[in-house]
């Protein structure tokens, strides 16, 4: 049933420090579809092969909660610029991101535009990357912090920026530095772009890990109801 313009988006974000196990990999796979099995093979590391079989699995046990399809039956496909849609009459907004360790994962109703991102929180950015990607502002607002609160601040701002852009589709084809946000009580807002921020929601997420994890959502129907929570998987091994 479509959502109603004056019902408020809903946003159901999944986290999951997954295992690595050869055994626990193996037991996913039968959920992805063929070409994201031949996908899985190419990839020469295990724990980039984890990462991606992970990322689509729970991708793919959320979607199929919303929609009521198998996870092995939705067919999800890439546009021009890489971003998955979902194909079929049910098409929930969705949103990936895998982190060295962590699968993060949005699905939502009622938004125009949904986008999540996660990044290990003890990255080190170096000063010519801050340079690349925040605004004159942002520097200034980074170098009068605590050096020890700095380079967290760094890594959750370009977080936040990335799932922005993931947001839009477009990745880095957009110049972070036109993207430029401060912060209100504690979360991000994003700033010079009239009344259209009005219907931007940002907000940076609990991981319970090591990692940032940073949401952005467009909805008309004011501020999204957001739930987030730790996957469980219940899968059990074939016999």
């Amino acid at each position: 049933m479509p959502q109603s313009e004056d019902q408020p988006a809903g946003i159901e974000i999944a986290i999951w420090p997954y295992s690595e196990s050869e055994g626990d990999v193996n037991r996913w796979m039968p959920s992805l579809s063929q070409d994201e099995r031949e996908r899985a093979a190419t990839y020469r590391f295990d724990r980039d092969r984890a990462s991606f079989i992970a990322g689509r699995y729970l991708l793919r046990r959320l979607l199929s909660v919303h929609t009521g399809t198998s996870p092995s039956k939705l067919v999800l496909s890439a546009d021009r610029h890489g971003k998955l849609r979902l194909e079929g009459r049910e098409r929930p907004q969705f949103s990936l991101s895998n982190a060295d360790g962590l699968v993060a994962v949005a699905v939502a109703s009622g938004c125009d535009h949904l986008g999540i991102d996660c990044e290990r929180a003890d990255v080190e950015i170096e000063e010519a990357a801050v340079d690349s990607y925040c605004s004159a502002d942002e520097r200034r607002w980074l170098m009068e912090l605590p050096a020890r609160e700095r380079a967290r601040a760094a890594i959750a701002l370009w977080t936040i920026k990335e799932s922005h852009l993931k947001a839009l589709g477009v990745g880095l084809r957009e110049d972070p530095r036109n993207i430029a946000f401060s912060w209100k009580d504690g979360i991000p807002v994003m700033v010079d772009g009239g009344d259209c921020d009005r219907r931007w929601h940002h907000r940076l997420v609990e991981s319970g890990s090591q990692h940032v994890v940073a949401l952005a959502a467009c909805s008309q129907s004011g501020h999204p109801g957001i739930s987030t929570r730790l996957f469980q998987d219940d899968s059990m091994p074939s016999e």
